[in-house]
C-alpha cells in the first residue's frame, strides 16, 4: 500500500458509520481507539483498512463494503436515535433487521412523523447537516388551530437567527 492510499484513522471511523470524523478524532483522544491491538495516543494516524485491525471500545470496526443510505418513513411515537436509556422505541429498533450500522442524519421530535435518511456514509451525513455546506432544508408543520400572528412572528424571527 502507498502512503497516497493510506487512510487517516479518523476519516476511517467515519465512513464505518461509528462517528463524525471530529467525534471519532474524540474517541481517539479518549484512548478509547486500538489500532494492531495498541491503544492510539495521537491524532492523525493512517491505516491500511485491509491489514489494519481496527477497534473502539474493544469492539471490531470493519471498512464499511459499501455506502448504504436508507429512507424511512418515522411513524409518531418513535425517537430518533440509536438507543435511548429511557427504553422508549428507536429508529433502531424499526432497523434491527438491517445488516448494516445506520445512523440517523438529522433529527426528528419524537411526537414527529416524517421522512428522515439513515446511512452508513459518515461523509454524507456531515455534508448534508454541517451549516458551512447549505443545504436547504423544508420543513411542514401543521398546527392545530389557527396561529395568532404572535406565534407566526415567533417562527419567522427564530428562521431569522438561525445559523446560515
Amino acid at each position: 500500500m502507498t502512503e497516497d492510499e493510506a487512510l487517516r484513522l479518523h476519516k476511517f471511523l467515519a465512513q464505518a458509520g461509528i462517528a463524525s470524523r471530529r467525534a471519532a478524532e474524540a474517541l481517539i483522544q479518549q484512548g478509547r481507539v486500538r489500532l494492531n491491538g495498541t491503544v492510539v495516543e495521537t491524532l492523525g494516524v493512517k491505516i491500511d483498512p485491509n491489514k489494519d485491525e481496527v477497534s473502539v471500545d474493544g469492539q471490531a470496526v470493519r471498512h464499511a463494503e459499501a455506502r448504504t443510505t436508507v429512507l424511512l418513513s418515522k411513524p409518531a411515537g418513535v425517537i430518533t436515535s440509536m438507543h435511548d436509556p429511557e427504553g422508549r422505541r428507536t429508529v433502531a429498533t424499526l432497523l434491527a433487521a438491517e445488516p448494516y450500522r445506520l445512523v440517523p442524519v438529522g433529527r426528528l421530535d419524537f411526537h414527529t412523523e416524517g421522512v428522515l435518511l439513515l446511512t452508513t456514509d459518515g461523509e454524507l451525513a456531515h455534508r448534508l447537516l454541517h451549516p458551512s455546506h447549505k443545504v436547504p432544508k423544508i420543513y411542514v408543520v401543521k398546527v392545530g388551530g389557527h396561529p395568532t400572528e404572535a406565534s407566526l412572528d415567533k417562527v419567522a424571527w427564530a428562521q431569522d437567527e438561525a445559523p446560515a
